[in-house]
């Protein structure tokens, strides 16, 4: 059999065509890898944490394994979201690329619930309550019940869901504007500031006053339409722990900070409302003053950590022009 002493070229694949195929497992994750950003390195590692604690104490959490298939089909999700993003022109992509981590810190704070005893199986609350009280020589929030009125519960209640308008505010701001690295920067930090508190009341599970003082707070917080707004919220939604630190005052510090620096006019006009937020937070039985405190400094830290990550090199996502 005659051997030909070259092949022909047009039969040689080219070398771009090797190098760059599409089909490969390993392009398609290097070239989603290369579109992720700041915001995706601390997501990934927050999943892998949540992963490694489904395996690593599955016999504290009840459904591990859905926990743990759960996590891992957001990833996926993720990772197709980011490589789509970063190809493709639709609208509707690009929103979702830059925004769905709104709905993503609402979700994973809501799974808190049914996570924050996978590693101590008891409430540490009792510390907090003897820290709210040697700091004030009364239950803070058990004290603020003597000036209830429906009109003052109303407005402490509106107060505190502001939290979700602090959330949106500024990134709106800086979106419509094209100020995609301070956008992404307010974006990181918030994440930065969240993860922190999912972790740390997983490490510190803190029930909050609402059920450590059942018994001393008797007087109903009664009101008018934020008051019932916010009762239907916590009847369908609210979180048995993770407490500590305070998920409002750290998103919402957050915002606050970024505010002076970005837009210092916004500052100005939400600072009286985050103010009555961090009051709210206690009065309305949710947190401790120590749970505000933490709050405050994860929120200031978080924005800090999320500036510097932003001037790694990679840190901003790829998105299609």
């Amino acid at each position: 059999m005659t051997v030909p002493d070259e092949i022909p070229s047009a039969e040689l694949p080219h070398p771009r065509a090797v190098l760059h195929d599409d089909s490969t497992a390993s392009f398609w994750l290097g070239e989603t890898v290369r579109a992720s950003g700041a915001f995706e390195w601390l997501t990934f590692l927050y999943l892998a944490w949540l992963c490694a604690l489904s395996i690593g104490f599955h016999s504290n959490i009840p459904h591990a394994a859905r926990y743990l298939s759960g996590h891992c089909v957001i990833a996926g999700a993720l990772l197709w979201l980011i490589r789509a993003a970063a190809r493709s022109e639709n609208k509707i992509l690009r929103f979702a690329r830059h925004w769905y981590p709104l709905p993503l810190y609402v979700f994973l704070f809501e799974e808190l619930g049914g996570l924050v005893h996978a590693i101590w199986p008891r409430w540490f609350d009792h510390a907090f309550v003897a820290f709210d009280y040697n700091l004030a020589q009364v239950h803070p929030s058990v004290w603020l019940g003597q000036f209830a009125t429906p009109t003052l519960n109303d407005y402490m209640q509106f107060s505190y869901m502001t939290y979700f308008l602090y959330l949106v505010l500024l990134p709106a701001i800086l979106y419509a504007r094209g100020e995609w690295l301070r956008f992404w920067t307010v974006m990181v930090s918030t994440a930065i500031a969240h993860y922190s508190v999912y972790v740390i009341s997983i490490l510190l599970p803190v029930e909050s006053p609402y059920f450590s003082l059942a018994t001393l707070n008797t007087q109903p917080l009664s009101g008018g339409y934020a008051t019932a707004l916010i009762t239907w919220i916590e009847r369908l939604a609210r979180v048995h722990g993770a407490a500590f630190p305070s998920a409002h005052v750290a998103g919402s510090a957050v915002a606050l900070v970024a505010s002076w620096h970005y837009r210092r006019w916004l500052f100005w006009i939400t600072l009286p409302f985050f103010v009555s937020m961090c009051v709210a937070t206690v009065y309305g039985r949710y947190h401790y003053v120590a749970d505000v405190l933490a709050g405050l400094a994860v929120g200031v830290l978080g924005f800090m950590t999320g500036e510097w990550l932003l001037g790694q090199k990679g840190a901003l996502p790829k998105v299609a022009a």
